[in-house]
């Protein structure tokens, strides 16, 4: 009995061994780990072999490079051949995307332009006769000019050789004009050829052949933000030149009761600068400095004559020592959308006058017209009238359209020559503007240089 009892006893603590020993194995199976693996044969899971055959290979790959990259570039030797001497890069992108450039590029453009340049333009010295209250004295200007033929034409501002302000001083015509080149000292005697106050551009020459005549682009393809240098003699400084872009293209501006379409640029324009050359990455004059904005608060702005718009200018000085412009023959008021919308009339030129005989007359014109278009082309002012106007020769017939009593009419009109002009005065007094001393200014005063 007690063996009996002695041998139920030993399969009930079997059974319960067992049932542990199971529950033990179930619990540490969810885990995948064994509690005493010393004991139990319990196998884990297969690791993954990705990270120690490609992760870690190709991590250590990419020090290995990065650090041959870096000691290259500490040795001068290997240096000089990755990256030209004297070159330095700029980064131009984001930090994550990073783009380098070559800055030497920029300085590179910038000395074979002024090399290019500098030989095609003079400065220019102008002596006047002053009259004034305190009696009268000798004065001198200074400017720049350009170089257009190789035996001694001379692009420049009429304003640089003919002042035409009004002022507190009176002076004479020019007494004299002396060109000094670039690279020699020798002060040459000029003449002037011709002059235009209406585009504010003159010609004027030296008796000496051989000189380097600019080369001329095409200011009509500039772009704004374009790289340009003005070239000139600055503040009596001979022959420097300052860099930047071009800020705006066809820029009205109005001064000295003409009006200019001009090339707008933050490069530095100073006195004496006027009528020096601006030029593009080329090397090419797309402008003729000639003016700036001054006034407490304003930098960067100067302006500059396109230089397509001189070609027919500077031929006919050359040719005729003057500009002969073809002839319409009213007289008016300019419409803006002011005046339109008060009075509800049409924008264009209110015909105030017609002269007798002129073309206009003959075409029909009358008193009281409006002008709106001329070959289709939108105007609203005198000046755009006169802008479209002289891009024809005298001879060329043009259609206007005129409204006349509310109706819309096309005229043609056959352009002539203007009406012979009294011969003024050997002698003329003009003026100069002088600036006040204490330096305040509007931002709509201009200085010429």
């Amino acid at each position: 009995m007690d063996e009996e009892n002695e041998i139920k006893e030993s399969v009930s603590d079997e059974q319960n061994r067992g049932e542990e020993t199971v529950s033990n194995t179930q619990y540490n199976s969810s885990f995948n780990i064994s509690p005493d693996q010393k004991k139990t044969n319990f196998k884990p899971k297969k690791e993954s072999t990705f990270g120690k055959t490609v992760l870690v290979p190709f991590v250590a790959g990419v020090l290995g490079a990065s650090l041959m990259i870096g000691v290259c570039f500490g040795i001068p030797s290997i240096r000089k051949k990755i990256i030209p001497s004297g070159s330095s890069l700029l980064n131009t992108g984001t930090s994550s995307n990073p783009t380098y450039v070559n800055v030497s590029d920029y300085s590179n453009i910038s000395t074979t332009v002024a090399e290019k340049s500098l030989p095609s333009v003079v400065g220019i010295k102008v002596t006047y006769q002053i009259s004034s209250f305190f009696g009268s004295s000798k004065g001198e200007a200074t400017g720049s000019g350009i170089i257009i033929t190789e035996d001694g034409y001379i692009l420049t501002n009429n304003h640089v050789v003919a002042s035409t302000s009004n002022s507190y001083f009176a002076i004479q015509e020019a007494t004299g004009i002396t060109v000094k080149l670039y690279g020699d000292d020798t002060e040459y005697a000029a003449t002037v050829v011709g002059t235009d106050s209406y585009t504010d551009l003159a010609v004027i020459k030296i008796e000496k052949d051989g000189l380097t005549p600019a080369t001329l682009g095409n200011s009509d393809d500039v772009k704004i933000g374009e790289f340009v240098m003005a070239v000139g003699n600055p503040l009596g400084m001979d022959y420097s030149v300052t860099a930047g872009i071009v800020s705006a293209v066809n820029r009205e501006i109005e001064t000295d009761g003409a009006t200019y379409y001009a090339i707008q640029t933050d490069a530095a324009i100073n006195s004496g600068n006027s009528g020096g050359a601006l030029v593009n990455a080329n090397g090419e004059v797309i402008g003729i400095n000639t003016l700036k904005f001054a006034g407490n608060g304003v930098e960067g702005v100067g302006f500059a004559i396109p230089i397509s718009q001189t070609t027919k200018i500077v031929e006919q000085l050359m040719t005729n020592s003057e500009v002969v412009r073809p002839y319409i023959g009213i007289t008016g008021s300019s419409v803006d959308s002011q005046v339109s919308e008060k009075y509800n009339i049409p924008k264009g030129v209110y015909v105030e006058s017609v002269q007798e005989g002129s073309p206009a007359e003959k075409a029909g014109i009358q008193k009281g017209d409006i002008v709106t278009q001329i070959e289709g082309k939108d105007v609203a002012s005198i000046s755009e009238l006169n802008r479209y106007k002289y891009n024809y020769e005298i001879g060329d017939k043009v259609t206007l359209t005129v409204i006349r009593n509310q109706e819309e009419m096309k005229v043609e009109v056959t352009l002539g020559n203007p009406p012979e002009e009294k011969e003024e005065p050997k002698t003329q007094t003009q003026t100069i503007q002088v600036p006040s001393s204490s330096g305040s200014g509007s931002i709509f005063d201009f200085f010429n240089y």
